[in-house]
């Protein structure tokens, strides 16, 4: 017999035995289902939330740092925690841009709003803009790009002169069909040259936060800001990956001295590099995704088992049939097959239903954080490999049993 006829036998018999006990061979599969879905559904909302993550930290500028008077422990389970210090003045910050002599660039920062309100003619927009004062070296410190005009002259920073820089999404909103460069706006209260727009940058979790921004310089900043106490962020970047760490020493040493800090005195500041928070991210998602694949092969364990048990009653259940197979000419390894593709098939099944609900599941906790749409294909062909692997070990036994059976007490068989 052809052996291309000898499977699509094979098959066939499959499907018709798999469709005259439908209820158990459903219960199997959802089982199978539940098992792959839990494995494709986290490595999809893995894979989402780690291509975002990239997406956004790649913006914060490379090589780069900042000193500042909190910083944040990200931990899922707890929350996290967050340390604060005493305020990093400005004159701290003007300090350590003289003192600090390792080759880098520097920018001294001041958070005065994260939702101004921006002004043009009779157009505004909403209250989610943030305004930022800072020097002309904010742009590379933080991964920005000048997509018109120009950056702040020496003259303006000195007499903290009313010019500011817009966001990409400031100019969609406010300047339609209109050249922004030299216009007045209203940020709050203040009105403002325009003197440049940044280039397109995004945010995390899918926003446009980062292209939401003003930005103005810093003695201005400090002249607007309304808190009597405001702290400064002084951001660094190094001027390659491999002076990263040198220049993040070099900098704790010169900030210690600038906070009077004594030899046995703990930092009361904090260093938050670009790719920390990444880190600690990606350590927390690897954990989330180890767990993952531990349900899913405990899940998978279970249905193994449980397709073995059904593989061994359906073998109880057709001696029969299988003793007329062997009266009418098939050889054991024909029955072995037949039983080992049954087993597969219904392996196939559950894996094809929990690979979709698992694709469908990830991406909605990936769009629920504002991500796009990912296909995990590495996941997919994963799980058929693993549920091809199940069909086999859980149907072996079960298919050698059936290919042992004597033919004569097999047709006697009641």
């Amino acid at each position: 017999m052809p052996v291309k006829t000898t499977y699509r036998e094979n098959i066939s018999i499959a499907l018709n035995s798999i469709g005259g006990n439908r209820l158990r061979t459903a219960l199997t599969a959802l089982i199978i289902a539940i098992g792959i879905m839990a494995l494709v559904g986290i490595l999809t909302a893995i894979g989402g939330i780690t291509q975002q993550t990239n997406q956004a930290f790649a913006g914060l500028g490379a090589n780069s740092f900042t000193i500042e008077n909190r910083g944040a422990d990200l931990n899922f389970g707890n929350g996290g925690h967050v340390k604060a210090y005493p305020a990093v003045t400005y004159q701290q910050g003007a300090r350590f841009m003289e003192t600090f002599k390792t080759p880098a660039l520097v920018s001294i920062n001041l958070m005065v709003s994260g939702t101004a309100v921006v002004e043009f003619g009779n157009k505004k927009t909403n209250p989610n803009t943030q305004l930022v004062g800072s020097n002309d070296n904010y742009l590379f410190t933080n991964g920005y790009k000048l997509a018109e005009g120009r950056n702040f002259s020496s003259s303006e920073m000195e007499h903290a002169s009313n010019v500011i820089i817009m966001g990409d999404d400031l100019k969609k909103k406010l300047f339609k069909n209109v050249d922004p460069l030299g216009k007045s706006i209203s940020v709050g209260s203040s009105g403002f040259k325009v003197i440049g727009v940044l280039a397109a940058k995004g945010s995390s979790m899918g926003g446009n936060g980062g292209d939401r921004i003003c930005i103005t310089p810093v003695l201005k900043a400090k002249q607007m800001d309304t808190v009597s106490n405001p702290s400064f962020t002084i951001s660094v970047q190094a001027t390659s990956p491999t002076t990263l760490d040198p220049t993040v020493d070099e900098a704790i040493s010169t900030f210690r001295n600038i906070r009077d800090l004594r030899v046995t005195d703990q930092n009361n500041f904090e260093i938050n590099r670009s790719d920390s928070i990444q880190k600690q991210l990606s350590k927390n998602l690897a954990v989330i995704t180890l767990v993952g694949i531990v349900i899913g092969i405990i899940t998978l364990t279970g249905a193994a088992i449980g397709l073995m048990n059904i593989m061994l009653v359906s073998v109880t259940e057709r001696t029969r049939e299988i003793g007329v197979r062997k009266a009418i000419g098939a050889t054991p390894a024909i029955i072995r097959k037949q039983f080992l593709i049954e087993a597969i098939v219904i392996c196939l099944i559950g894996g094809a239903a929990g690979i979709i609900l698992g694709i469908l599941i990830g991406n909605l906790i990936v769009l629920l954080t504002k991500g796009s749409f990912v296909i995990p294909w590495l996941a997919i062909i994963s799980a058929f490999l693993v549920c091809g692997g199940i069909g086999l070990l859980s149907g072996f036994y079960p298919a050698k049993k059936a290919s042992k059976l004597d033919p004569v007490e097999a047709l006697r068989y009641e």
